[in-house]
């Protein structure tokens, strides 16, 4: 058995297919696109999957992949299937940005009923303006007021998040966001239960933006 085993060799694991963006796991990564139309954070970049979240709601889940690249700025992807199929990329943003991009009364309303806000973003210094130019649109109308879900640091693709009331259940939050005209972009912002809040600049682009995939094994 031993010669047999010389003779012809052990046969090599096939390799993980990886060309699809549901199929990413921690450590894979991805290279973007290098096409102007994308922020320099994303143009041309190769990102590495540090993380997989789930975003859990009461009738469905989305998946989250925390990428990273050489400038270190985090950026936020999830695979959206809906009549179209796209990509959300995200990038958060703290207060003293917001208070920059936004007139605060303006962005208070977000929170308040009805839920039908709109958004104008300000002049911006040439710095600010270079940075974040792509992720931004001149205008935003409100779509999404107080949804509940809730937020795991794990992935749950294929399974059910648990149910139980403790910390493995994640962390509850309300969600809002804001689109532009031509639903290319928007504001996500996240309450959570302990007071925390997230915003984010989103961008909504085709599958065709990641040019290649490069699996961990």
């Amino acid at each position: 058995m031993g010669f047999l085993s010389g003779l012809f060799g052990k046969k090599e694991a096939p390799k993980r297919q990886l060309d699809h963006p549901n199929k990413l796991l921690k450590g894979d990564m991805i290279t973007l696109d290098d096409s102007f139309a994308l922020p320099t954070q994303l143009r041309g970049q190769q990102l590495k999957v540090e993380a997989v979240h789930t975003y859990e709601y009461q009738r469905s889940q989305l998946c989250e992949f925390l990428l990273r690249g050489h400038n270190g700025t985090a950026i936020y992807l999830s695979y959206v299937q809906e009549d179209e199929s796209y990509l959300s990329i995200s990038m958060k943003i703290n207060r003293a940005v917001v208070e920059q991009l936004f007139d605060l009364d303006a962005f208070a309303e977000i929170f308040e009923e009805p839920g039908k806000a709109t958004l104008s973003v300000k002049a911006l210094p040439s710095e600010l303006s270079t940075e974040l130019d792509k992720w931004l649109s001149d205008e935003y109308h409100q779509v999404e007021f107080a949804s509940f879900g809730y937020f795991h640091r794990q992935d749950f693709r294929g399974l059910t998040p648990p149910q139980n009331d403790d910390d493995a259940h994640g962390e509850g939050f309300e969600g809002y966001s804001l689109v532009n005209a031509d639903d290319s972009h928007a504001v996500d912002i996240e309450v959570y239960e302990s007071g925390d809040t997230e915003v984010m600049l989103t961008l909504y682009r085709p599958l065709t933006d990641i040019r290649e995939y490069w699996p961990a094994s």
